[in-house]
């Protein structure tokens, strides 16, 4: 069978400076893979890369749609992309109004991604709306208020509502819990891994915590300047890491 999402050899620059460089892996439905390292490591820039969100430079990104074929990211029309985003992917970004419309109620966050693959029948929209809400534990009585009325980890969850709602295969998250406080920060967490495991979701997460990505992955790139210099198994880096780099961030921060 083949990989849900394949990166070859990819890699993205901006004159002389490198944003990632030589990147592959493989990663297969319902895998969850972190992706660690220091601000200015290149790991968001490899993120946007895998996306969509900006063109690599170099190398080619390949997804397996769901008719099996193995299609590279930058083969398909503007229209491909764009249906691909709404229906097999999401992306949570790590401030949630980067990925909301700030200006209309939460049921119409999530409704409006159903009305973009084409539902229009209002009482079936607005019952999706509903449980979804319920689903990252916001009460059915916020569903006409504005994200603006909303603290930082309910736009969040609210945020994933609206991506999942389209029931996807494959999300990126960038930086999730960043910028929450700690309790906040643990209560999303959890409520992240939960629904990746109950929805067998593949997910590529950003993050420069390496408590979030032993929590939610199973498996682990390292980045440094741009370059991929350890990958394996989540607690097999964490318990032995090899890389000087790995092992200075896991003393630091981990304190494993």
């Amino acid at each position: 069978m083949s990989p849900l999402l394949a990166a070859e050899t990819l890699g993205k620059f901006y004159g002389a400076r490198v944003g990632c460089r030589d990147v592959s892996f493989d990663l297969w439905p319902g895998e969850v893979l972190a992706i660690v390292g220091e601000s200015g490591s290149g790991k968001t820039t490899l993120l946007r890369c895998l996306s969509g969100h900006i063109p690599a430079s170099s190398g080619k990104v390949r997804y397996r749609t769901r008719d099996g074929r193995m299609v590279a990211l930058d083969e398909m029309s503007e229209a491909e992309r764009r249906m691909l985003m709404r229906t097999d992917w999401g992306f949570v970004h790590q401030d949630a109004r980067d990925g909301l419309r700030m200006g209309v109620s939460a049921g119409a966050n999530v409704g409006e991604r159903m009305m973009a693959v084409g539902e229009r029948h209002y009482g079936r929209i607005r019952a999706a709306a509903v449980d979804w809400l319920r689903r990252v534990e916001i009460s059915e009585d916020r569903i006409d208020d504005s994200p603006w009325s909303y603290s930082g980890g309910m736009r969040q969850r609210l945020q994933i509502a609206r991506n999942l709602v389209t029931s996807p295969r494959l999300v990126f998250m960038d930086e999730p819990t960043g910028g929450l406080d700690v309790s906040v920060q643990a209560r999303l967490l959890d409520l992240i891994r939960g629904l990746v495991r109950r929805l067998d979701l593949a997910a590529v997460v950003v993050t420069h915590d390496l408590a979030v990505a032993r929590l939610l992955s199973s498996r682990m790139m390292v980045m440094q300047q741009g370059q991929v210099i350890e990958q394996g198994l989540t607690d097999q880096i964490l318990e032995d890491p090899q890389a000087p780099y790995t092992q200075l961030l896991v003393s630091s921060v981990l304190q494993v």
